[in-house]
């Protein structure tokens, strides 16, 4: 009688075990998904980030027949919302866009105060998008090229400001590199959002700002602001004519605002890669593309390897500006 009891532990045992096998496999792609997927923003609507999250959820929802809301969760510096991400199931139903900040926020809040780990608690999923710095001065100064705005600079230490939409934004540590690579002294204002910071350029409050294009270039067109150069590696389209930082003796110049989307860490590959792939069909629409360039946003759909590579980055060129210049967030 002892050995039909053995028999039937061995197999209850086998049938648990593979009923937890089971359920360890990831859900089939083609299932996916199966009902609505947040995007989470962790900045106020009607940004760079915004926009891309919500042009590109709206062409989700068209291929997947399922609804896809953004979100927006501002607040800290985008900490709050990138915490709340964090914290979500690894389904696949909540994603979460981000940009330079997401891998900077680390050391501008430091003793663990950004309150999360953009590397172990997420994994990249894409690029969206980038939108090229360009460094503009009010017309009032009198410089029209980098060089002259150095030269001007130098021959009046600590005259020129500068301003940024806070403390350890991209603007500001743009600003920092621009400095520091320049060798000159211009004093920086910080703002409350790149609102406020374009309206006292525009009314000569401050002199200098590397702004983002999509933000500078409605004014840039009116002839009410004076760009100098472009942050990126190549000359913008929209803006032929106006050369790149690096161009003008600053060669490893480069500074730009890059969005991607990511995952909380434990997302099933298969259900990674379906995103990815579907992310990349509606940026390479062209009709997406055409009304994001349009608005100064260029889409640069990849391979969730770029976008760790160009974190990891980020991470090193970043990290050491913020240790140099000692920014630390409000």
């Amino acid at each position: 009688m002892l050995k039909p009891l053995a028999l039937g532990r061995a197999t209850k045992a086998l049938v648990l075990a593979l009923l937890g096998l089971n359920a360890a496999l990831p859900a089939h792609a083609d299932e996916y998904p199966s009902k609505t997927v947040t995007i989470v923003v962790p900045f106020t609507a009607g940004g760079s980030n915004d926009v891309l999250a919500r042009t590109v959820g709206q062409k989700l929802s068209e291929y997947w027949k399922q609804p896809v809301i953004v979100e927006n969760r501002p607040g800290a510096g985008g900490n709050l919302g990138t915490k709340l991400a964090a914290k979500a199931a690894p389904d696949g139903y909540t994603l979460l866009v981000v940009a330079n900040n997401f891998v900077t926020n680390p050391f501008l809040y430091p003793d663990g105060r950004a309150g999360y780990d953009p590397v172990k608690e997420f994994v990249p999923i894409t690029q969206l998008g980038r939108v090229p710095f360009v460094l503009v001065v009010n017309p009032n100064v009198a410089a029209k090229s980098t060089q002259e705005l150095v030269a001007l600079a130098k021959a009046q230490p600590g005259k020129l400001s500068y301003g940024s939409a806070g403390v350890g934004t991209p603007h500001h540590l743009t600003g920092e590199l621009f400095k520091s690579m320049a060798g000159i002294d211009m004093v920086h204002v910080p703002y409350r959002g790149a609102q406020p910071v374009v309206a006292d350029l525009l009314g000569g409050q401050i002199q200098v700002l590397f702004g983002v294009a999509n933000s500078v270039l409605p004014h840039i067109k009116t002839g009410a602001l004076r760009p100098l150069a472009v942050g990126g590696e190549q000359p913008l389209s929209y803006l032929p004519n106006v050369p790149t930082v690096a161009s003008a003796g600053f060669k490893d110049f480069r500074s730009e605002v890059w969005i991607g989307l990511v995952a909380p860490t434990g997302v099933p590959a298969n259900i990674a890669a379906k995103i990815e792939e579907s992310v990349g069909r509606a940026l390479r629409d062209p009709a997406v593309k055409a009304s994001l360039e349009a608005q100064g946003l260029e889409p640069t759909p990849s391979t969730p390897a770029a976008l760790k590579a160009l974190m990891h980055e980020d991470t090193v060129r970043w990290s050491k500006v913020i240790k140099e210049t000692g920014a630390r967030a409000e």
